[in-house]
């Protein structure tokens, strides 16, 4: 039978060295799981100008920390509808009318359908973090 033993100081250092490639292993989850919202959160939203899809951005906090935003002021309402369409029945009844710049006309509406791109992303990357979590034992 083999045996295998450990001073203090050569224990300490595995388990140091285990504990920082662990970390290392953590952090690069965190930063692999926002990018992966990122980059779904891009492919699923709506195209029109381009500019809903440009404002997705993501930023590392530290080695466990990360933020995905979506700067475009109209996103939440591609993301639950508007109107007659919102989602949980919170739209207006009633149609109304504005001025479409980009039609250059006025245009009267009941709303307009959900269309969404970032709770799906984040569910994904939901899922991925934590299988990866999983796959390290944690």
């Amino acid at each position: 039978m083999a045996r295998i033993t450990f001073s203090g100081h050569q224990l300490l250092r595995a388990a140091s060295k285990f504990e920082r490639t662990l970390l290392n292993k953590i952090s690069d989850i965190v930063y692999e799981t926002a990018r992966l919202i990122q980059t779904e959160a891009k492919a699923l939203a709506p195209v029109d100008d381009g500019s809903l899809s440009a404002s997705i951005e993501m930023k590392m906090l530290g080695k466990y920390n990360a933020v995905v935003t979506v700067g475009a002021h109209y996103a939440i309402y591609v993301e639950h509808g508007t109107g007659i369409y919102a989602e949980n029945g919170n739209g207006r009844r009633t149609p109304w009318t504005y001025f479409s710049t980009k039609l250059g006309r006025y245009v009267t509406t009941e709303g307009m359908r959900a269309q969404p791109f970032w709770g799906p992303a984040v569910e994904s990357g939901k899922r991925y973090f934590e299988t990866e979590m999983r796959r390290l034992g944690l």
